[in-house]
């Protein structure tokens, strides 16, 4: 009886340690440094910290200039200098690059504002504009997963943030939000 128990245990305890690697978080910064032959790119942020995320198979890149794909010193469009926010998962101490958006000049689309409304579970954020406008965005599922972690509880009404986006068939759709 002990045994199986601690078989149980062991087997539950294995399955949340795997499940928590899954956890995809988001960092935003500069690009330093491209390595195509490596599929590896290394991003500074705003505290100094440089992390070194793995391109696979599944990443994408949003916002940066298809045509700079096969440019040198590029990975997919990302290149050294640019302002980036990286969607990751993490295993042990390897960061995988799963969604890459480029949100500086020439990248994906900002706007400033405050939370009007968040809907997790319809992936939509409403935001009122300085000219007192509402726009409503659609959120990737990163940026579902994302929404509110930057935004204390309670104050999701009346949060300032910046969102980062794009335009697909007449739809705002949003890559990123961060907190103001």
């Amino acid at each position: 009886m002990r045994r199986t128990l601690a078989i149980g245990l062991a087997f539950l305890f294995g399955a949340t340690a795997l499940v928590a690697q899954d956890v995809v978080s988001a960092v935003s910064g500069t690009v330093q440094k491209v390595d195509a032959g490596t599929k590896t790119v290394v991003v500074k942020t705003a505290d100094g910290t440089e992390h070194t995320f793995h391109f696979v198979e599944r990443t994408t890149v949003q916002g940066a200039d298809s045509s700079a794909a096969g440019a040198k010193d590029t990975f997919h469009g990302v290149k050294e200098g640019s302002e980036v926010v990286v969607h990751y998962s993490k295993k042990g101490t390897e960061e995988t690059a799963e969604e890459i958006d480029h949100v500086g000049k020439d990248g994906l689309k900002v706007t400033e504002g405050t939370v009007s409304k968040i809907d997790r579970g319809g992936k939509t954020l409403v935001v009122k504009t300085a000219d007192g406008a509402e726009e409503t965005f659609h959120l990737t599922d990163h940026a579902a997963k994302d929404a509110g972690k930057g935004i204390g509880e309670g104050a999701e009404k009346s949060g300032k943030v910046t969102v980062y986006y794009t335009e697909k068939a007449g739809r705002k759709v949003a890559h990123f939000f961060k907190a103001l």
